[in-house]
């Protein structure tokens, strides 16, 4: 079997749709996996539906792919996650996949987070699957951020973690750098991957509010214990690998409104 095309996990997620508008244009075969009703008449796509909670459907998705881009999280149920990448590694043995690339997290091996632990340990997992392997950690993305901001909002006030900094980057720009990772070999894990600029919590959450009109007050509050000391130590951010193009105020300017 000639394995040549690139699968992608997650595919209607934020970050999955961006990869997928980016793995069109390598020119190869591109599929992308659904637990949910396939989407009709997708140009440049062919979709499979698949869940990698149980491997159902995995087999059929992954059969002639050379390549996976793994972008399928469930942060509503995270526990779910370290079976369904064993069910992935497990399929893509099996489909003669050559390459895994994985999207983690800036940060998850200093800060005893519970997800956070979790996507380690998938980390570990893909290092010791015996499948050709790439792992590319990312900061925080404004989506993520914009959906917490406006859950607090519904407050009086907007309480944010003392002392924390963060590091928002697109997930277009994550994309990007995904897709060039498939077309290449494994290459084990590579530099982290961070936004333009670093804010503290407190400025992220007053611009937010400033962008969408509303008067809150913000107030830090020190979170206890080792995941906050972890918090406040810098590691979800990545200074020194500020290579992302589209700031935290672009986000605002085009996605959040009064």
């Amino acid at each position: 079997m000639n394995n040549d095309g690139i699968m992608v996990t997650g595919a209607t997620g934020v970050l999955g749709r961006a990869v997928l508008e980016r793995a069109r244009r390598t020119g190869l075969p591109v599929r992308a996996l659904t637990r949910r009703a396939v989407p009709p008449n997708d140009a440049g796509v062919t979709w499979f539906r698949g869940d990698l909670a149980s491997g159902a459907g995995l087999d059929e998705a992954f059969a002639g792919v050379r390549t996976i881009i793994h972008c399928a999280t469930d942060i509503r149920h995270v526990k779910n996650d370290i079976p369904a990448f064993h069910h992935l590694l497990e399929a893509a043995k099996r489909a003669g996949v050559e390459h895994v690339v994985n999207i983690s997290i800036v940060g998850i091996d200093r800060i005893p987070y519970p997800y956070y632990r979790i996507k380690l340990e998938g980390e570990r997992l893909l290092a010791a699957s015996g499948i050709g392997w790439t792992n590319l950690r990312a900061t925080q993305f404004p989506e993520l951020l914009d959906r917490g901001f406006a859950a607090l909002s519904k407050l009086p006030v907007v309480i944010v973690p003392a002392r924390t900094v963060c590091q928002p980057v697109d997930p277009g720009d994550v994309a990007d750098r995904l897709v060039a990772l498939a077309l290449d070999g494994p290459a084990g894990q590579v530099p982290d991957l961070a936004g333009p600029t670093v804010y503290t919590a407190g400025r992220l959450a007053r611009s937010w509010l400033l962008a969408a009109g509303k008067r809150r007050l913000v107030l830090p509050v020190f979170i206890p214990g080792k995941v906050g000391a972890g918090f406040r130590s810098g590691a979800l951010t990545a200074p020194d690998r500020a290579v992302g193009k589209r700031t935290w105020e672009e986000y605002l300017a085009e996605k959040v409104t009064r």
